[in-house]
């Protein structure tokens, strides 16, 4: 059989499990599939009717925590050369992926590289600061990668206004209430290959997301869940769109009105599965508070004032290398 050591470049070629890569009971996810949930709103931006879309979205992100987008208009290939491009530089030797991160300054995390509570996930990943994206694209691994992300990002980005500001009005915020706060501080891919026995590992282990909303792009292969009632469900595929999920500081700025929501990534036996997420944060020097419209005598904040690159330093809610992929303002 072999084993993680057989082979250093290609961790996952192995025919069971290893112990390195086993979690507890407590986090496994036992027995798959999930159930997809269909109930989680699939939203048309195209649609003529604004406010019938607005009040999607709130009430999506109130249930949920989560919705799709369709309709939106990122072209197909703009996201499948996106794809194609990281499937490339995951196929790459680690090492050497590895070597051009250290040297220009993002992410490399290597299955075998990483440990939480002594136990590996189930997937490669690089995480790459976007803001401002003229600077930060000059380290990125050269072309074509530089420009098909580069283009990718733009698109995440115009996307993420216009998700935003839907979400504004349907808050009863003012226009470009989000706009001057929020960036696209970073781009985080994941390789999930096909896996062994899917029950006893994690792609990704539950956790809330610390910013105003990501947008992720799942391609064409299951594996993102939400908890959801106290249940796990699996967000279906839908082709040529975008998984949009409330990050906490939107939470907070909603007042609680929109609702952040655990999520976790599995694996499965049949495929590998390669997916973007881009996070939209809010600038770091800005102060995550409810919005002070939303307060009042009868709505009370519920949360406290903070710096948002005081709370990010401090809780390092990006992971381990959080530092390295927060803008400097």
């Amino acid at each position: 059989m072999a084993t993680m050591e057989d082979h250093v470049a290609r961790w996952f070629d192995v025919q069971s499990v290893p112990l390195s890569h086993t979690f507890p009971p407590e986090n496994r996810p036992g027995k798959l599939p999930f159930p997809t949930c269909s109930a989680i709103p699939i939203i048309n931006l195209s649609n003529p009717e604004r406010l019938d879309t607005v009040q999607k979205i709130i009430k999506a992100s109130l249930n949920f925590g989560f919705f799709q987008v369709i309709n939106h208009g990122v072209s197909e290939c703009v996201s499948t050369e996106a794809l194609n491009v990281l499937k490339e530089l995951f196929n790459m030797p680690g090492e050497e992926i590895s070597r051009d991160a250290h040297k220009n300054g993002w992410v490399h995390m290597g299955s075998t590289m990483y440990a939480i509570d002594g136990v590996h996930l189930w997937r490669d990943n690089i995480k790459h600061p976007c803001h401002p994206l003229e600077k930060c694209m000059q380290h990125w691994p050269q072309m074509p990668t530089r420009e098909v992300m580069a283009t990718y990002v733009q698109e995440m980005r115009r996307l993420s206004f216009r998700i935003l500001e839907l979400i504004s009005e349907g808050l009863g915020l003012e226009k470009g209430y989000f706009e001057e706060i929020s960036q696209v501080q970073f781009l985080s891919a994941s390789n999930y290959p096909a896996c062994p026995d899917p029950s006893v590992t994690l792609g990704v282990l539950k956790h809330f997301d610390h910013s105003l909303i990501t947008i992720l792009f799942q391609g064409n292969v299951e594996g993102l869940q939400v908890l959801h009632d106290g249940k796990w469900v699996g967000v279906g595929v839908v082709p040529n769109a975008f998984v949009v999920n409330i990050g906490t500081q939107l939470e907070i700025m909603s007042n609680g009105k929109l609702r952040s929501a655990e999520h976790r990534a599995v694996t499965n036996s049949e495929e590998d599965r390669l997916s973007i997420a881009t996070f939209i944060n809010p600038s770091p020097n800005c102060i995550i508070e409810p919005a002070k419209v939303l307060i009042n005598e009868s709505n009370p904040p519920l949360y406290d004032s903070f710096l948002f690159k005081d709370f990010i330093g401090s809780s390092k809610a990006f992971g381990p290398f959080t530092e390295l992929v927060q803008t400097k303002d």
